[in-house]
């Protein structure tokens, strides 16, 4: 009865800590939805107005939209700051090798957790953000794109990929990938609804393309760390219904060893008595 009690109090203290980090990962949840909703706008007109300007035929020839063989692909991971959010960075991790399969790959980790897999592994490290992912603001963010479209246009990397988790919504998260250069080629439009820019087409596009990058660079950091706000929210209600199940089978258990030790005393009581 003593070691049931024991275990009892041990999965109850657990449980508390479990519902702090609920609560916790909930609070940060809402904030970093609002961020995810925020941060698509931008790159998303970049997106637009670099697809108008591709389609003119002065950026036909243009750098950025250029595929070449790759024989060096650089893949920016973004994983989380801390575990305990269930299988968050393990998927990210394991969508990352699947990627880079047959590939000379260049890796550029996000976050304490990929930072630490990749050193841990010993990769080639194209170079490291801040330590913790939740440090990475947008100036970081569009600092890190400028490099990236600086190490492709020199030949230093052939293409860009980003796997991070998609937000999808507060249950559910999911792993994916984003090709970042080269461009991938735009929907051709009616020259009539084409817009009219003032100035060269390959000077517009490289004045925005490291913009564009760096935006969807922030814009992924911000459905990351989103995501494992979720997935640890997720992880810890799991974790509480857990430890409430097991204290309610101990709680049982406990029942049945004390209804037996008083069932044992009266049969002792009853015993002694028919003796004398």
């Amino acid at each position: 009865m003593n070691d049931i009690k024991a275990r009892m109090k041990s999965v109850q203290s657990t449980m508390q800590i479990t519902k702090a980090m609920e609560l916790v990962a909930t609070s940060k949840l809402r904030r970093a939805k609002e961020r995810v909703e925020n941060s698509r706008f931008f790159h998303e007109v970049l997106a637009e107005t670099i697809e108008a300007v591709r389609n003119t035929e002065e950026a036909g020839n243009s750098v950025w939209g250029t595929v070449r063989e790759e024989k060096k692909t650089l893949f920016i991971v973004m994983a989380g700051d801390r575990g305990l959010a269930g299988g968050y960075n393990a998927n990210i991790f394991r969508l990352a090798e699947k990627l880079a399969q047959d590939k000379n790959a260049l890796y550029f980790p996000i976050g304490k957790k990929a930072l630490d897999y990749y050193r841990h592994k010993g990769l080639p490290l194209y170079g490291e953000a801040p330590e913790y992912i939740a440090d990475l603001h947008v100036g970081d963010a569009l600092a890190i794109g400028k490099s990236i479209c600086e190490s492709f246009r020199s030949g230093e990397i052939d293409a860009a990929v980003i796997v991070y988790t998609n937000f999808a919504s507060m249950i559910s998260q999911v792993p994916t990938d984003k090709k970042l250069l080269p461009l991938s080629e735009p929907e051709r439009k009616e020259k009539r609804n084409a817009p009219f820019f003032e100035g060269d087409a390959e000077e517009i596009l490289d004045r925005i393309v490291p913009d564009y990058v760096g935006g969807v660079i922030y814009a992924a950091v911000c459905e990351a760390l989103a995501s494992e706000s979720g997935a640890r929210r997720s992880a810890m209600n799991a974790a509480n219904k857990n430890a409430g199940e097991m204290i309610d089978s101990l709680m049982l258990s406990y029942n049945r060893a004390r209804q037996s030790v008083i069932t044992q005393e009266i049969t002792e009581i009853v015993s002694g008595a028919e003796a004398l």
